[in-house]
């Protein structure tokens, strides 16, 4: 399914017409590694993903830049995830805190269509000794593993689609947060916390039914 975002062009003295810009979901998702072996081993061997292209180049752009693979591993409905092989570097300081919060927060979520299938993929991953986190949250329930690089992988089920109900409550949420920061920052300070966005939100949706009552 596309997802479609008007895009409009116009010039002087005519109006053009709108001309729709389609997305047709994920192509791949890319992450650097130094561990070519170990990736290897874990996407194609472990999950069982088909190596379908491989890219090597001498460098790219800036004359530091270095000669790298760069290799894609099919991962169903024609998405891929890659990763770079930085040829001859070392890994930066700065990626190695594996363990810190901000560092597992970039992930990818694969999707798969029901629970059952869910279940097996931890059974498959626990079966060769890797930890398996489980977790329901809200509309999906996921399973998590850690790769040979400290990347979060995760597998996702999602209970049921989403609907208009959602989507008004991630506007309300969102438009909640973006009036705490604004109001905070124009008292010198920083949004330091959810209860102050749940606080706002909270009165966003009061204000909500009440016009919804009144009209």
């Amino acid at each position: 399914m596309a997802s479609t975002i008007a895009a409009q062009v116009t010039t002087p003295g005519q109006q053009a017409p709108v001309t729709p810009t389609l997305l047709y979901g994920v192509h791949h998702t890319a992450r650097p590694t130094w561990k070519l072996q170990e990736t290897v081993r874990f996407y194609r061997d472990v999950l069982g993903l088909p190596i379908v292209h491989a890219i090597s180049a001498k460098g790219w752009g800036p004359e530091e830049h270095p000669d790298f693979l760069h290799f894609f591993f099919g991962s169903g409905n024609d998405s891929t995830i890659a990763f770079f092989y930085y040829i001859g570097t070392d890994c930066p300081e700065r990626m190695r805190a594996e363990d810190s919060w901000l560092y597992r927060s970039v992930h990818t979520a694969w999707r798969v269509e029901t629970r059952d299938e869910l279940l097996a993929w931890k059974d498959r991953l626990e079966a060769q000794d890797y930890k398996v986190l489980q977790v329901r949250h809200e509309l999906i329930e996921s399973i998590y593993v850690t790769d040979p690089n400290g990347y979060m992988v995760e597998f996702t089920w999602q209970l049921r689609p989403m609907n208009p109900h959602d989507a008004q409550d991630a506007a309300l949420t969102i438009q909640a947060a973006l009036e705490s920061e604004a109001a905070m920052a124009a008292a010198g300070r920083r949004l330091a916390d959810i209860d102050t966005v749940w606080r706002r939100k909270a009165g966003l949706v009061a204000a909500l039914l009440t016009e919804g009552s009144a009209s």
